[in-house]
């Protein structure tokens, strides 16, 4: 599969581009930029890749399929753009500014009948890959609650103004790592921490409480502001917890200069020091960390399109996502719990 990337910026460079390369059945065709330091930065990683102007440009030339990962206000046009010219499409998160205009793109691409998929790549964590092994060994007992706390020391990253925030951000990826491992949400509560920026007032950061249909609550919570940095994991069962703080050791590796395709076998592994902990009436248990692969992602999605098989993250699951981030914005304006639908 030929797949272009619109867009070169944090997303592109270093989610997207590295893992398409270490992806099989999957070729870098192709990159969208605008702006001239972005072009030579292309040109400098990407030696014979093409660059284009516009994603028109690149459609006209000839494309399997295109990831948009343009900031999250052009979006929209961009994603419809593709499906109208009959090309699958993977769209970064949030791929919708609120679940209706998730719901036009979802009903777009079928009405075209072209594949849409959402580019919630952190399901490929190794932490959330470990705890949902742990959590179908079924050694917790009768689930309770999961708790998810990230935390990034990073303001210099911080989307701000209406279409930014951090709930939006990487909200979105907490949000849809917890539907993926607990099911359907049916109410959230939402504390938000807002601050005043010139582009208008911003969540920097978030407490969510949500109940699944299953039972079982959940609680997801980060800072981008507070100059604090940690993941940490924890459920509580029936018979017993399992508690790991890792690292973010994809995002680590990648910005350290890493690349997937140099070592596949050994990529995304946590350190044995950083692997979680299970405790039962049987006593404790370190547990070897499963691997981080985002590269599956675009091997899924190139099986999904040659096989007609649905994407590794459909529109539907990422539209429920969006359901609770549009839940959750209400529930910090108005203090109440709101229902998800």
């Amino acid at each position: 599969m030929r797949i272009g990337v619109v867009g070169y910026g944090t997303g592109g460079r270093h989610f997207h581009v590295p893992f398409i390369q270490a992806a099989k059945g999957v070729e870098l065709a192709g990159i969208v930029a605008r702006a001239p330091a972005t072009i030579e930065r292309a040109k400098a990683d990407l030696p014979g890749v093409l660059i284009y102007s516009s994603l028109t440009a690149m459609l006209d030339a000839g494309i399997d399929a295109v990831t948009i990962t343009t900031p999250p206000q052009t979006r929209r046009a961009l994603v419809l753009e593709a499906i109208a010219a009959g090309v699958p499409v993977i769209a970064d998160k949030p791929f919708a500014p609120d679940a209706a205009t998730g719901r036009e793109l979802d009903a777009a691409a079928k009405a075209k009948g072209v594949v849409l998929a959402v580019f919630h790549n952190r399901r490929l964590d190794s932490d959330i890959q470990t705890l949902r092994k742990v959590l179908d060994s079924g050694r917790l007992g009768p689930l309770w609650r999961v708790h998810s706390r990230f935390d990034l020391d990073d303001p210099a990253t911080l989307e701000a103004g209406p279409f930014g925030g951090l709930l939006r951000d990487l909200g979105s990826h907490l949000v849809d790592q917890i539907l993926w491992l607990l099911g359907p949400a049916t109410s959230v509560y939402a504390q938000l921490d807002i601050v005043g920026l010139p582009e208008g007032p911003t969540d920097a950061g978030f407490v969510l409480a949500l109940q699944h249909e299953s039972g079982v609550r959940s609680h997801l919570s980060s800072s981008k502001l507070n100059r604090l940095a940690a993941r940490e994991l924890r459920a509580y069962g029936e018979a017993g917890s399992y508690v790991s703080s890792g690292t973010d050791v994809q995002a680590q590796a990648i910005f350290a200069g890493l690349r997937p395709a140099d070592d596949l076998a050994g990529w995304g592994f946590e350190k044995p020091e950083f692997w979680g902990t299970l405790r039962t009436a049987a006593g404790h248990e370190r547990i070897a960390s499963e691997q981080g692969r985002y590269h599956d992602f675009y091997e899924a999605f190139a099986k999904a399109v040659r096989d007609g098989g649905p994407p590794p993250v459909t529109a539907e699951e990422a539209i429920r996502t969006l359901v609770v981030l549009d839940a959750a914005r209400l529930s910090g304006a108005e203090n109440r719990v709101v229902t998800c639908r």
